[in-house]
Formats: structure tokens, sequence, C-alpha cells
């Protein structure tokens, strides 16, 4: 004669059967739970994106520091950047701007040779070369990154004459440290370029005793 499971016996199997269940549904839901807080955090440390150094592009690119530190080539489109001198400052062989420097320092107007040389009252300023080359910010701490941007001083020495127009490193300065450290990250990940950018020049109509 069969033996058959009594109804005390199948109770207790479905209720051990629903507590399994149960716990292995509350663990899927909290390790979903757990990976989106995760994505969330790293969200929120790098400004929505998934690393310092893609961050800090998109703020190089926001910012507009190609116009200035990236020279130009000229395409059907008109000037574009070179992707080849990618922040690589004003190119150690170009000439200065071929401009009559007293009319534009005496009028206080400022021209631009393929965007890179500026001149005004203040002389000429260079872009400078922005690649983790020694020419350009290799030796450079995060530190003096900060400096030089918060204070507008070259080089990032504080003991260094100030950035000369048209860099707006006071827009630059209102920046959070995050921001700026991500820039720096971004500028230190790319491809080293050597290019020795010319020294600014003191205005021709600047008396000496």
């Amino acid at each position: 004669m069969k033996k058959y499971p009594t109804a005390a016996v199948i109770i207790s199997i479905m209720l051990l059967a629903f507590i399994f269940s149960q716990c292995n549904e509350n663990e899927s839901k909290s390790g979903g739970t757990s990976n989106q807080m995760d994505t969330s955090v790293v969200a929120t440390s790098y400004g929505g994106f998934d690393s310092p150094v893609k961050w800090g592009e998109h703020l190089v690119i926001l910012g507009g520091c190609n116009d200035c530190h990236t020279p130009k080539k000229m395409t059907a489109m008109g000037p574009m950047d070179d992707s080849s001198l990618l922040l690589s400052g004003h190119p150690a062989n170009m000439p200065p701007p071929d401009v009559d420097r007293k009319d534009l320092e005496s009028k206080g107007i400022s021209a631009t040779s393929t965007l890179t040389a500026w001149v005004g009252p203040w002389g000429i300023s260079y872009a400078a070369n922005l690649t983790p080359d020694s020419t350009g910010i290799g030796n450079w701490t995060e530190d003096q990154f900060l400096l030089c941007l918060r204070q507008g001083k070259a080089k990032g020495i504080a003991t260094n004459r100030q950035l000369l127009p048209p860099m707006p490193w006071r827009a630059l300065a209102t920046l959070s440290d995050d921001e700026l450290k991500a820039i720096f990250a971004y500028l230190k990940s790319n491809k080293p370029i050597k290019n020795i950018v010319p020294a600014a020049a003191f205005p021709v109509l600047m008396k000496h005793n």
C-alpha cells in the first residue's frame, strides 16, 4: 500500500519554496540597486562621464581651448584644427604676425595669426604648448596647473608674470578644483608634441628707461 504525503508535509514544502524564492528575489533586487548606486556615484564624481580624462576632454572642448592652442590648417571648409598638432600651441618656426604693431598697440586693438599668436597693447602673446611633452606641461604638477589658472601665473609659478590676453584665466578660475584636475588629467593623456613656443614680446610702444 502506497503512502502519500500528509497535508502538513505538503504545506511545509510549499512554505520553504516560497521563502527561498523571496530570498533570491531580494538578492536580485539588492544587487541591481547596488549597481545603480555605483553607476550614480561614478557619474557624479566625473561630471556624468566615466573617467576624469573624458570629463576633462569635454571641458576642454566646451571651453574652446583648441581655438587658440591647436594650430589650424586650411581646408575646403575653411581653417580647421590640425589634429596632428593637437593643443601644441604656436608653432616654433612660425614668424610673428606681419602687422603694424605700433598702429595696433596705439589703437588698443588686437590681431591674430592662425589664432595662435595675438597682438595688442600688451605686445605679442603666443598660445602655449599644452601637451605632456617636456616643452609643454610634461613637467608640471597638478598644483602648478591649478595655481596657473587660479591666479593667472605663467607656468604655474607664483613669482612669474601674469598670463596675457586672450587667455581667459579669470573665467577658468571659476571652475571647481575637480573640474580643473579633470582638465589636467586629459591634457596629460594626450600625445606629447615637441614644440618650443616663442616667449611673449614686449609692446613696441613701451617706454624704456
